[in-house]
């Protein structure tokens, strides 16, 4: 349930008419320069609105100003002032006519870079923000969907979303050009198409590639875009980042990564790459100890390199984690890789064409 604010400040009532339009203008995000283009007055008179406005109202800075105005009503979602220079169209249009110049990571601590410079983002809960609004393909978001995603059941005080907002319009544009990388959409916020180059969307289209590429039997190619996409991750997605999307976020992302590497490694294996391959497992294997498919390819891939003690070696150890962190046996799948490697079963270890694969627990 959201959570109500009582507050004793003034209202907006108490200002006049012009420092009224001046706050509306400053709730919905726009610039000095714009506002004094909206309302044909000059931007230091915007300036002296807005002291006046923060002393009116016993707000602290423009931040407060942009908060104080939607708690008042003054401001809603959806609607305000909109100058020429900022039409959501005509922004649009030029974003897509000169491509992207910010880029934005998810799979990995969260960064972005405008035009090659790295750029500050702000604390962790802004930049949550910022990272539900890059998984939403495109979807507006509302206040309360941002809340929900960033906050989950423990909402914050204060509307601070518009704040977040604000600032990260500020953050992402990087003074360069009066054109917001985030606008306000039909339902809440989203990301301007073409604006933003998120290396999700990349990674998801390389993804289709190879399933292309397996269909067309292509193993090589299957290969190389597998390592394309394994590239992008720069350490655990989001990582730091709080609050339930981000979370959800994270699991969905890393099982990608996971399965993107073990198709990379079962072609490699196919095509003879089995050094290769094996490195790989290893590395996998380290990083995910208890995850046990895992486990039972490198126990195939090392048999078929002749190194039956080492495959053993791999089942021992994966019984052991299991057994002290979750106090569970092997599964089947494990049990039958191990009971094969001892029969020579090569068949069964999917080591010649007529093989199938062993699943189940």
């Amino acid at each position: 349930m959201p959570t109500t604010v009582t507050t004793d400040r003034p209202t907006p009532a108490v200002l006049r008419n012009q420092e009224r339009q001046v706050l509306s203008a400053v709730g919905c995000g726009l610039r000095d320069d714009e506002i004094a283009a909206a309302l044909a007055i000059t931007e230091d008179a915007v300036a002296e609105h807005l002291a006046r406005i923060l002393a009116k109202l016993g707000l602290r800075d423009r931040a407060a100003a942009i908060v104080h105005a939607f708690d008042s009503g003054l401001v809603v979602p959806g609607r305000g002032p909109r100058t020429r220079s900022v039409r959501p169209v005509r922004r649009t249009a030029a974003v897509r006519a000169a491509g992207p110049k910010v880029r934005l990571s998810l799979l990995g601590p969260l960064q972005a870079w405008r035009e090659g410079r790295p750029l500050n983002l702000g604390h962790l809960r802004q930049q949550a923000v910022l990272a539900a609004l890059a998984l939403g393909a495109g979807r507006s978001l509302s206040r309360q969907e941002l809340l929900d995603d960033v906050w989950g059941m423990e909402p914050p005080v204060a509307n601070v979303v518009p704040v977040y907002i604000y600032r990260l319009r500020k953050a992402l544009c990087a003074g360069d050009g009066p054109d917001p990388v985030i606008e306000r959409g039909l339902r809440g916020y989203q990301l301007v198409s073409g604006a933003v180059d998120v290396d999700v969307v990349r990674m998801e289209a390389l993804v289709a590639g190879i399933a292309k590429a397996d269909r067309a039997g292509e193993p090589s190619e299957v290969v190389r875009l597998c390592a394309q996409a394994l590239e992008l991750f720069r350490g655990e997605p989001l990582a730091g980042l709080p609050g339930p999307l981000a979370e959800l976020a994270r699991l969905r992302l890393t099982e990608r990564r996971i399965a993107l590497a073990q198709r990379k490694v079962e072609w490699q294996l196919r095509l003879g790459q089995d050094a290769e391959a094996i490195a790989e497992l290893f590395a996998l294997s380290a990083a995910h100890p208890l995850n046990e498919p895992l486990a039972a390819m490198l126990m195939r891939a090392l048999y078929r390199n002749g190194r039956q003690a080492d495959a053993l070696t791999v089942f021992e150890r994966a019984r052991r984690r299991l057994a002290d962190d979750l106090g569970v046996s092997p599964s089947r799948l494990l049990r039958r890789a191990r009971q094969m490697i001892l029969r020579g079963d090569e068949v069964g270890l999917g080591l010649t064409p007529s093989a199938g694969p062993a699943t189940g627990r």
